[in-house]
């Protein structure tokens, strides 16, 4: 467990992001694929550049992001979450004309399959793609493994990332992030995400292994990615909020001292949650002001109906392949 002194340390860091005068972030695949939605405000949707059949992207329980900022007139990109389905990524990568020849950097949110299954497949795949050694930024405390209770108490591995499977690969150098951390300029890793909302709590459903024992997972090593838009304000993108995606803006608004808010983008772990529990969420978020709102992947049916209710103005529904340009 953290003792006070770290709590005090990570709560009063600040960094300064540079301000992007362009971020495009691309939801590579998500669990929700509609090939006739239609644009919307700053959502860009796929369109199948031939046929119809030819150019369906893949949709799956599953989340990986490409992420592009512009600061100072020069391109940055970086991958950020790999999904599951290696050959669906793939394809989709594909169709979108993701270039990885380009990328700066690598990013995962955190150890559940969901997020990282692919990972060490596609480098394969990919590895006259990507430049070798880039850097690979991953949450303190990230290959310990994670798992999930049934309730009929069985444990179930959720598949974490082995660290020796990356490292075999020889192309990514492994980062790992306690604080606030530059993945490249205009898009900072939160690193620990400081749990301050009396009602965003872990399910007990998560546990981690110590020792010979399964105790309460605790997602210390949870990162989200925070970005400036110039003029707009921050853009808060989660893998799946685990700590509470309250708790993910909170965090974005204290380490750069910057309270407004220009979109909130991503899994926000709300799936299965008790009505009270999503009614407090989107109270909260409303007291933020975001100028965009657009949970995805795990925020569950529930959830993304509240939000699409109760923030109409702000609300988008996210579609895998969809690109967000700020």
């Amino acid at each position: 467990m953290e003792n006070e002194m770290d709590r005090r340390e990570f709560t009063r860091e600040t960094i300064l992001i540079p301000e992007a005068d362009k971020i495009v972030i691309t939801f590579i695949t998500d669990n929700y694929y509609d090939q006739i939605r239609p644009d919307d405000k700053i959502a860009k949707r796929h369109r199948p550049p031939r046929s119809v059949l030819d150019g369906a992207l893949h949709a799956e329980h599953g989340l990986a992001y490409h992420v592009e900022t512009v600061v100072a007139g020069r391109s940055r990109s970086f991958l950020f979450d790999f999904a599951t389905d290696v050959q669906g990524v793939k394809r989709n990568l594909g169709l979108l004309e993701i270039d990885l020849k380009g990328l700066q950097a690598l990013a995962l949110s955190h150890d559940h399959f969901d997020h990282q299954a692919a990972l060490v497949d596609l480098l394969g795949a990919k590895r006259d793609e990507i430049p070798k050694g880039v850097p690979f930024y991953v949450g303190e405390r990230f290959f310990e493994g994670t798992y999930w209770r049934t309730p009929d108490g069985h444990v179930m591995d959720l598949l974490g990332l082995n660290r020796e499977n990356v490292e075999r690969l020889d192309l990514v150098r492994i980062v790992e992030v306690r604080g606030p951390t530059p993945i490249v300029p205009g898009a900072v890793s939160t690193g620990r995400i400081e749990q301050v909302t009396e009602y965003e709590k872990i399910p007990p459903v998560f546990v981690a292994k110590k020792g010979d024992r399964f105790v309460q997972e605790d997602f210390i090593g949870e990162q989200a990615i925070v970005l400036n838009a110039k003029g707009k304000g921050l853009v808060v993108l989660s893998g799946c909020a685990h700590r509470g995606i309250v708790n993910a803006v909170k965090q974005a608004q204290a380490m750069t001292g910057m309270e407004r808010v220009h979109a909130i983008i991503g899994g926000f772990h709300l799936t299965g949650a008790r009505p009270e529990v999503i009614q407090r969420t989107i109270a909260d978020i409303k007291a933020i002001r975001p100028d965009y709102v657009v949970p995805a992947h795990c925020t569950g049916f529930e959830a993304i109906a509240a939000f699409a209710r109760e923030m109409p103005d702000q609300f988008i529904l996210n579609t895998a392949g969809t690109r967000y340009i700020m």
